[in-house]
């Protein structure tokens, strides 16, 4: 049985997509952002606890200070991309789950009422939206480069507080010269997928 998504889209958003390494000066609007978020905000998460949160980078004082804590290999890619993301996870998403789960409004008291519970959630249900986000910026036509080689605590007392925790940071843009390392081999259908 085929893929009912057409190949183009297939290609798009995950055959012919790679980690950007490079960008062009092209702006990343907040149009596209709008687009890029009403359109993964619909990905499925645990209770539809929806704990990712996203702060964007774009001026130059804000970018200045997040590549001093990114690592080396890190900060000329940050400091020239069009736009960045630090995504993070909320822990304290549990605040907002009467209003997204409203057939089930005690699941906050029920659940997530101890820290350690939600950030173990927290953690695992925003990485999906991460994963999610990315998939959007390649929808969008962009390239996302992804990384999570940065001074986390910096990032946290930086640009987020104690109730947020970074997950990662991510370039945004069209792909600009040389933007692409050699693709890496992938696991085979065998070596994954086992029947029982």
């Amino acid at each position: 049985m085929s893929l009912v998504l057409d190949p183009t889209a297939q290609d798009l958003l995950f055959r012919e997509a790679r980690t950007a390494n490079t960008f062009t000066d092209e702006p990343v609007t907040d149009e596209q952002v709008q687009a890029i978020y009403d359109l993964v905000k619909f990905g499925p998460t645990a209770f539809n606890q929806s704990p990712l949160r996203v702060v964007l980078v774009r001026s130059a004082e804000g970018r200045e200070r997040l590549v001093q804590h990114m690592a080396e290999g890190n900060r000329p890619k940050t400091a020239t991309a069009p736009l960045v993301a630090i995504l993070a996870a909320d822990n304290e998403f549990h605040e907002e789950l009467p209003a997204l789960l409203p057939h089930f409004p005690q699941a906050k008291d029920l659940f997530f009422a101890e820290r350690p519970v939600r950030e173990s959630a927290a953690g695992l249900n925003a990485a999906l939206q991460a994963a999610y986000f990315i998939i959007g910026v390649r929808a969008a036509g962009l390239a996302a480069g992804p990384m999570t080689g940065y001074d986390a605590a910096g990032i946290q007392k930086e640009f987020l507080d104690d109730d947020h925790t970074p997950l990662m940071v991510v370039n945004i843009g069209k792909p600009g010269e040389d933007a692409w390392f050699p693709r890496s081999p992938r696991l085979s259908y065998d070596e994954v997928i086992t029947t029982v």
